[in-house]
């Protein structure tokens, strides 16, 4: 079997107005993550992730800020996409691990349909999806409940 490997992250700061929407989830929360489409760093990082596992660019050069056809959309949706295009190059998903960087709300009760939604989108078992979360303890924008963050890992493989 062929491996690779591929890393992700994103940041968005937060605002009010607009949904809470992490791995496709709306959570209840005051404010939401500001951005061209939901918004959702989770699915963002995973995205670029696969990705870059993949060799196929990143998440700005297929889904760019300035194409207003994404505005508000699902980014579950970039996920499919970026799903169909790993496959075209003859690989499958591996697993995917994840982290969520943000101070509150608390997260954990949502990790179950996080992991459902994206392994939905992925065509894959949900067990192959990990999504944690950590504080920042604080410190800095994401610790002062400004702005959340997520990285991600994607393993790919061909046989």
């Amino acid at each position: 079997m062929n491996f690779r490997v591929g890393i992700g992250f994103d940041l968005h700061r937060l605002g009010p107005n607009t949904p809470l929407t992490l791995g496709g989830i709306v959570i209840p929360h005051p404010l939401g993550l500001i951005g061209h489409s939901d918004g959702d760093v989770l699915c963002h990082a995973i995205t670029d992730a696969l990705l870059g596992a993949a060799g196929i660019g990143n998440i700005g050069e297929l889904f760019p800020e300035t194409d207003p056809a994404l505005k508000g959309v699902s980014s579950l949706g970039f996920l499919e996409k970026v799903v169909a295009l790993v496959r075209a190059k003859g690989y499958e998903i591996g697993n995917i691990d994840s982290n969520i960087l943000a101070e509150r709300p608390r997260l954990l009760p949502f990790f179950p349909a996080m992991s459902e939604r994206i392994a939905s989108a992925l065509g894959i078992e949900s067990g192959r999806i990990q999504v944690k979360a950590k504080t920042m303890e604080g410190l800095g924008e994401i610790g002062a409940g400004q702005a959340m963050a997520a990285e991600a890992v994607a393993l790919i493989f061909s046989k």
